[in-house]
């Protein structure tokens, strides 16, 4: 359990403003890379409309679709082993994306595991493109990125997909080591206003059928964490408008809006899961998230991270355990009668909270049917200290061995308010049921934590579908 949150915010505060302040550099010193590779060649062979793309003999691959070569329904085949790979300025449209894809019968890998700082610091990157399909012909294993695992590797990015690129779907991959799994967001630049919000919003993007595992930070990093960006002092800004910077200019950043995460397995992770901010329209479904936080780190170690700027968020059908951190959180707003649901998920065994809710604008979440056993810290913590004042709605879930099973457990160690913080219980057959032990719930741990004979759990808590 967190004990000094003033100081903890602070803290995040001022790693959030470092973390962002690099990256913002990183995207930068990838645009002049792009730049600078543009005209480099590659060995294309057409057949058709598809074109079989290799390396050049450095192993780097760079596309730069500004003359519009590739058109839309087009398909691009990947062959070799590629240690970078750079599409920027590539369009398909909603009727006929273009697919990047390896070439059948071929593994395809990406990535430079020797990486140990300076240029091509990222394995894959798509830069202002739109409607793209990108993925294996054949299952997670036709496509490998593959990120340093030199001591560097904490600033490499296995895929990233910035410069407002959207309407894109990335499925069947497997990524590992390296720093960031996925990053998908676009950093504001002074003086091009379409790289703010609301001047420009990223639509469409799908994550599906991935397996991630070995990052040194997060599996994913989807949406832009800053409130506000300093353009004036090219860093990100947490505050009130009433105490900005006389003088500076703050634009927000660019949203996403309908988002999908799903089917993905996330293992092994340095620091958070599956990392979501600044969405609209958000569903997270399927996903199974596994020993992450493996850093311990107090600031970045959510399973399943719901962030600051998301509205309209569905969360449902995940299965998150045996991990280092909080199992969820949720950092959500309720501006303009935003919906926000917690659904039919497993959350079990972890060395943190269970879920932590703490919203603003008084967002309101209704956290049903889930399942939470075996935490460290309590089943549920709500915290109204940012502007979630509204009750949270709570019914038919199981909440089983909070606090490590001690001796005694109070009905707040199932669903802790604090900070102003209210909610309200289902009743009847929707009541939550609450279990000290897993002995007295009588669930099988080797089977999602489905009820036993004889179990009093009825028909709450989290069912495998």
């Amino acid at each position: 359990m967190k004990k000094n949150r003033t100081y903890l915010a602070q803290a995040l505060l001022c790693a959030s403003i470092l973390a962002l302040s690099t990256s913002c550099k990183k995207e930068e010193a990838i645009q002049e890379k792009l730049n600078a590779d543009s005209d480099l060649a590659v060995t294309a062979t057409a057949t058709g409309r598809e074109f079989t793309l290799l390396p050049d003999a450095t192993g780097r691959l760079a596309i730069d679709n500004s003359a519009g070569t590739y058109k839309a329904g087009d398909i691009i085949n990947l062959k070799g082993t590629i240690k970078v790979l750079q599409i920027s300025n590539m369009s398909g449209s909603a009727s006929a994306p273009i697919v990047v894809r390896n070439l059948a019968g071929n593994t395809v890998t990406i990535g430079n595991p020797a990486w140990n700082g300076g240029a091509y610091g990222v394995a894959c990157v798509f830069w202002n493109c739109h409607y793209i399909r990108f993925g294996g012909q054949s299952g997670q294993s036709s496509v490998i990125i593959s990120g340093s695992t030199a001591a560097a590797k904490a600033s490499y990015y296995d895929l990233q997909l910035g410069n407002k690129t959207d309407n894109i779907e990335v499925s069947n991959l497997t990524i590992q080591n390296g720093g960031n799994g996925i990053v998908a967001k676009t950093d504001p630049v002074k003086g091009d206003a379409s790289t703010a919000y609301p001047n420009t919003t990223m639509m469409n993007l799908k994550i599906h059928d991935v397996l991630i595992k070995n990052t040194t930070n997060e599996a994913m990093y989807i949406g832009h964490t800053a409130t506000y960006w300093d353009l004036t002092a090219n860093a990100p800004y947490y505050g009130s408008t009433a105490a900005m910077a006389a003088g500076h200019q703050y634009v927000q950043p660019v949203i996403w809006r309908n988002v999908k995460i799903y089917n993905n397995t996330c293992k092994d992770i340095g620091l958070d899961g599956i990392q979501t901010a600044a969405i609209d329209q958000l569903e997270v479904y399927n996903n199974e998230v596994t020993n992450w936080a493996l850093q311990k780190d107090g600031y970045h170690n959510g399973g399943i991270l719901i962030g600051g700027r998301t509205t309209n968020t569905n969360v449902h059908d995940n299965w998150v355990h045996d991990g280092w951190g909080e199992m969820l959180q949720f950092y959500g707003s309720g501006e303009n009668g935003a919906t926000h649901i917690i659904n039919n998920n497993l959350f079990a065994k972890n060395q943190g909270e269970g879920l932590s809710i703490r919203g603003t604008a008084n967002a309101v979440v209704r956290i049903t049917n889930n399942t939470v056993a075996w935490t460290k810290g309590n089943s549920v913590r709500l915290n109204g200290s940012t502007g979630m004042r509204t009750a949270q709605i709570l019914s038919n879930n199981a909440f089983i061995r909070p606090i490590n099973g001690v001796t005694t457990i109070t009905v707040r160690n199932y669903i802790y308010a604090e900070a102003g913080a209210i909610f309200t219980e289902g009743t009847g057959s929707v009541v939550n049921k609450k279990f000290p032990t897993v002995q007295s719930a009588k669930v099988d741990i080797n089977n999602y934590y489905l009820p036993l004979a004889g179990s009093q759990m009825g028909n709450a808590g989290y069912r495998k579908k």
